[in-house]
């Protein structure tokens, strides 16, 4: 299984800044030294050409010649700064590559990733690219330059926040379907219209959660047939996250995780995942949560050579140290 990192940029933020920069060099960290199964891979730079595919030529222009206004920046929340480019621009590639790596292998990641609230036209929300998007259109182009159909691709999203800016892009795009299960009352408190959006009250724990998951899956399952799944697992449903409201615990998000694994392992669809958001009080735990999610993806990339394997990963029951990859 290969895994895609990019946490050599790193944002000069200002002391303070509450985004977690350094859980990405931390959980590449924890996955070299604990899976040493997963193949970790720098991620590659995103052109133009394939930005351009999902956001606004004037909006790549600013946001790359450091020309986004103050506004911009605060919608943002981060201030300009090559650095800020040449990250956003390889999170970017670390997901295009991750679909390309999980077409072939059935599972890759983005050790970052899942900037859903970028809307084509500007950025938002520690969102400069929509990463999810400009993959998914990045596929389909490449089929169609191949001469091969558009595929379906459905992007499930995850993290406690509503991917707006991924539900504003695909809303008239019926070969992309966009799951989404967030916080009711949370940001961004003006939602976007999704395929099927699942709005779930403050505190919401454990078992509601994974009972809501389930009836999305079987319900987006049901009047959709992607070919392939692209994955925001965000650790921010967690109940000790900062900026999420919901409650689960550590085992109910890897109840989440597996079941969305084993949802793709029943159909025999690739899945590409990215990490989305986490801001736990302590970063460990949410490194800790991002780990579990590329774990249980080790384990589902090895049930998929193992059929009589799958109830145990539907249940999300493991000894999560003793899984490597094969």
């Amino acid at each position: 299984m290969k895994a895609f990192y990019s946490d050599r940029f790193v944002l000069p933020l200002p002391s303070g800044h509450r985004f977690p920069m350094q859980k990405y060099y931390l959980l590449r960290e924890r996955v070299q030294a604990e899976l040493p199964g997963v193949v970790l891979n720098e991620a590659p730079v995103a052109a133009d050409s394939e930005l351009a595919r999902v956001h606004a030529a004037d909006y790549i222009e600013r946001v790359v010649t450091g020309a986004l206004d103050a506004r911009e920046q605060r919608e943002i929340g981060f201030p300009w700064s090559p650095e800020m480019v040449e990250r956003s621009r390889r999170s970017v590639g670390a997901t295009i590559a991750a679909c390309h790596a999980a077409s072939q292998d059935g599972f890759a990641a983005n050790l970052a990733g899942g900037t859903h609230h970028s809307y084509g036209s500007h950025g938002a929300g520690f969102c400069v690219f929509n990463d999810a998007a400009v993959a998914a259109r990045a596929l389909q182009a490449e089929a169609l330059q191949r001469g091969e159909h558009k595929p379906h691709i459905a992007i499930v999203d995850l993290d406690v926040h509503q991917g707006n800016g991924t539900a504003a892009i695909f809303q008239d795009d019926p070969s992309v379907f966009t799951l989404s299960l967030h916080g009711t009352s949370n940001y961004p408190f003006s939602k976007e219209i999704g395929d099927l959006d699942v709005a779930l009250p403050d505190g919401c724990g454990d078992n509601a959660y994974i009972e809501a998951l389930e009836e999305g899956l079987s319900t987006m399952f049901g009047r959709f047939e992607p070919a392939m799944l692209i994955y925001l697992a965000g650790a921010d449903p967690h109940v000790d996250d900062r900026l999420g409201r919901l409650a689960l615990s550590v085992d109910g998000l890897a109840r989440r995780d597996s079941l969305v694994f084993s949802a793709a392992t029943e159909r025999d669809l690739p899945v590409a995942i990215t990490m989305a958001g986490g801001y736990g009080h302590d970063i460990n735990v949410t490194v800790d949560i991002h780990l579990q999610t590329i774990q249980l993806a080790a384990v589902a990339f090895g049930v998929r050579r193992d059929s009589n394997a799958l109830g145990t990963l539907r249940s999300g029951k493991f000894h999560l140290k003793r899984f490597e990859t094969q």
